[in-house]
Formats: structure tokens, sequence, C-alpha cells
């Protein structure tokens, strides 16, 4: 990992900590890597679900997380959906991936659906969660889009409503991942924190500045949310990976 993250990585005690190969920009959702580092970034996902969801005395501690990049570009809807993935391959329960990053919702492209009746959505209406979640391709994955944020995007974060639907979606699933904006562009991210069990931070690798990370950081400490721990995505091999796990 870069020596720029090493400060910040030191002070969140416990992380989960992983370096997924080259992702797409938020605006290249639909790029594919090349097969190798496919087999990089599964390996990197496996190890953060596993990381994220382990057991405690046979119980897992850790359902609800909240995943925000620290600048715009970082590739967290990106890592946010392959985390969902991940997680649905390897667990019997129910996933839900979220999308809540109402200034700039991208998730429905990954999964290659409409932007309507979700989360935004949800918001303003009354009735179960269950109205406004779709299936993915996956039998354990479930999605909620975006949905009709309007001209205003800060309208839908109503926190006494935000509470009770994300109460819903805890009761109805197992594990529930949400999609945040980045920490840098607005206190959204922070806000989804008081209703999960944390927030894991995206920072990108040779794009994303000490100082930035470290404001970041301690913006979620100031609102009292966990950081579970941190992602340095599009981390690049200039020699083979598979020698560095020998160094």
């Amino acid at each position: 990992m870069s020596r720029n993250f090493d400060v910040l990585l030191r002070e969140v005690p416990h992380s989960a900590t992983s370096g997924a190969a080259t992702a797409p920009n938020r605006e290249d959702t639909g790029l594919r890597p090349p097969a190798d580092a496919i087999r990089v970034i599964d390996n990197e996902m496996t190890k953060l679900v596993q990381q994220l969801f382990t057991l405690h005395e046979g119980k897992h501690t850790t359902t609800a997380v909240v995943f925000c990049g620290v600048n715009r570009g970082d590739g967290c809807s990106w890592v946010c959906a392959r985390a969902s993935e991940a997680l649905s391959e390897q667990v019997p329960g129910r996933v839900c991936i979220v999308d809540a990053n109402f200034r700039s919702p991208s998730l429905h492209e990954y999964f290659r659906v409409e932007n309507e009746s979700g989360l935004a959505d949800a918001m303003k209406a009354s009735g179960p969660i269950e109205t406004f979640v779709r299936p993915s391709w996956s039998s354990h994955l479930w999605f909620v889009c975006a949905g009709a944020v309007g001209g205003d995007p800060h309208g839908p974060l109503n926190p006494a409503q935000l509470r009770t639907r994300f109460s819903q979606l805890r009761s109805e699933f197992d594990y529930v991942l949400v999609d945040a904006p980045p920490i840098g562009q607005c206190s959204d991210a922070a806000l989804l924190g008081q209703f999960t069990d944390g927030i894991v931070l995206v920072v990108g690798c040779n794009s994303t500045r000490r100082a930035t990370a470290r404001a970041a950081k301690e913006s979620l400490d100031g609102a009292g949310v966990l950081i579970l721990g941190t992602v340095l995505n599009r981390r690049t091999y200039p020699i083979p990976e598979a020698l560095y796990r020998r160094l």
C-alpha cells in the first residue's frame, strides 16, 4: 500500500484493509477489467468481506456497512457493488445493497436496471420496504436503487424516516451494504453511518492526498461514526503481483 496512508491505517484499530486492483470509475461502470485483473479483484474482495463480516462467538457482529469514498472518482460505488456480490456468494443469508448516493446515483447502471422506485421514493412513502427492493442476478442478493431524487438531493435524507427505513432493511435482510456520496463532498455518509455498524473508506491510490484522507477520518470521528476499515483502490503492480507476496 502507498506510504501516504500509513498514518491513516494505523489510526484505525482492528480495521479491515484491502487493496483492490484497477476498478472502473463511476462513469465507466460498464467496463470490465482483463481476466488476470479480475482474479486479483475477486481475491481482494473475498478477503475484504471476510474481514468485515467475521464471526464473533458464533455471531456476525457487523451486518450493515456504509461504503464512501474520500473524493469523487475513488471507485466507491464499484467497490461496494463487488463487495455485495462477493458477500452474497459466501454467506447463506440475504444481502441487500442500497444506493444512497442521491447526488450521483450509479448502482442501477451496474445492475442494469432503471433508476426508479428506490430509496428516495421509500423516504416519501409509506408501506413496507420490500416494495422498493428488487432481486439481482444472484439468489442471495437484492438491490435498492436511489430512485427519484428530484431537484434537491438533500430532500430524501430526513433522519427520522431514514432511521425507520434502515431499521426495516436490517430486519428484512441479514446484511446491508450502502453506497454513499464521498465524505469530502457532503455529510451524507456520516448521517448514514449512524444507522449502520460503521463505514468503510475508499481511497484512490495515487489520487487521494494524505491530508484529505486524514480530514475525512477526523470528520467521521467527530460525528461518532466507527470506521471499520479502508480500501486502497486502483493499486497497481509494477512487477507481477505474485512476486509481491514473496517480499
